[in-house]
């Protein structure tokens, strides 16, 4: 057994993992508090554990949707009032992003969840992974690539009279416009 762990390959593998353990202790736990001060084992290991048992609970179906809504809630909107304290927009802008399509994608599956959840077994562990992809920068994607023109398209649309829909300043104007030649009549 010893022989396995003096392996170059092996120690590769294990000086990667703890490259990645401490990645995790400097940039997501900052605002974890410590469990223990006298332990001396990363705190990686604790988010590990916590983000594998939320993995493992999204198969109980008792589980998979408040893991999925924890996911989608929580970390975004402790981001959110972070990103609210800093002085860029990059932030903002990125949770922003998150909020509208999330929303949007909540909106739809509300509507659709009953006949999604009788076809797609698994479909809270996807929707988990899609909320974390979006989390990182797959929101920017999608708002850019399918809710950008889909609204675009809708402020476009025409009425029904086949003509483009006036501002709401062009009809206020419009509307001061007819009351004051009435009053002046």
């Amino acid at each position: 057994m010893s022989s396995v762990k003096t392996h170059p390959a092996v120690q590769q593998i294990l000086d990667k993992v703890n490259y990645y353990i401490a990645q995790l202790d400097k940039e997501v736990l900052c605002p974890v508090p410590p469990v223990r001060t006298d332990n001396t084992s990363p705190q990686g290991y604790a988010v590990l554990g916590v983000v594998f048992l939320l993995f493992l609970s999204l198969f109980i179906n008792a589980f998979a949707l408040p893991v999925s809504n924890l996911v989608g809630w929580a970390l975004p909107a402790y981001y959110s009032v972070k990103a609210l304290d800093t002085p860029g927009h990059e932030d903002d802008i990125q949770w922003l992003t998150y909020w509208v399509v999330f929303g949007s994608f909540t909106f739809v599956e509300s509507f659709a969840l009953r006949a999604v959840l009788y076809y797609l077994p698994f479909y809270f562990v996807f929707k988990t992974l899609f909320i974390v992809w979006l989390q990182l920068p797959g929101a920017r994607t999608l708002y850019n690539s399918v809710l950008r023109p889909l609204v675009a398209n809708a402020s476009k649309a025409p009425t029904s009279s086949g003509t483009v829909p006036r501002s709401a300043t062009n009809i206020a104007a419009d509307l001061r416009a007819q009351v004051n030649s009435a009053t002046e009549e």
